[in-house]
């Protein structure tokens, strides 16, 4: 489907265009807000690569998928926004042996463990929250997040591996000082 939409706006019908922001703004600015962590700017960050990719939408190859593409675009937006921002992003650095495990949540209801998780993400590096979110929400494989961060699979490998240890250090944190039970 996406194939007949290039056409068609490559061919003149720019009101075409409307197909992809219907179909890809929110997976968009899932991608962003997992690297930016403020949604104002997550949502510059999509305005922008949408209009990235109208302008050079002829320069579109089909090496890989429109959506791949399209990620590549979101994500090199999203760091882009940092580096010229010069944000600074907090997340720690310590590892764990332990893997998360459903212990961890003992006793949260599913709303809770919802905003645990959620912040949790906030807090790590945009990487490392990128890279979480692609694998285990949006469930793509290490090759798929590969073709649409640029990375290496085994740097994706390495980064969901601290990732998930950051992740619990975050999460232990949290349900120490935000979520204690008297």
């Amino acid at each position: 489907m996406d194939d007949l939409y290039i056409k068609k706006v490559l061919n003149g019908d720019t009101e075409g265009f409307r197909y992809f922001i219907t179909n890809y703004k929110d997976l968009a600015f899932t991608v962003a807000i997992s690297v930016v962590k403020d949604e104002f700017w997550a949502e510059e960050v999509v305005q922008e690569s949408f209009i990235k990719v109208f302008k050079n939408l002829k320069s579109f190859k089909r090496r890989s998928s429109f959506k791949t593409w399209f990620y590549r675009i979101v994500i090199n937006e999203a760091f882009q926004r940092i580096r010229n921002e010069k944000k600074e992003h907090f997340y720690t650095d310590n590892f764990f042996d332990q893997e998360p495990t459903e212990e961890n949540f003992a006793g949260l209801s599913a709303e809770e463990q919802i905003v645990l998780v959620q912040e949790s993400l906030k807090r790590l590096s945009p990487k490392e929250s990128l890279v979480l979110r692609l694998f285990y929400l949006e469930e793509q494989d290490t090759k798929t997040v590969s073709e649409e961060t640029g990375w290496s699979e085994s740097n994706i490998r390495v980064i969901l591996h601290r990732g998930r240890k950051n992740m619990l250090a975050i999460v232990q944190q949290l349900m120490q000082n935000e979520f204690k039970t008297t």
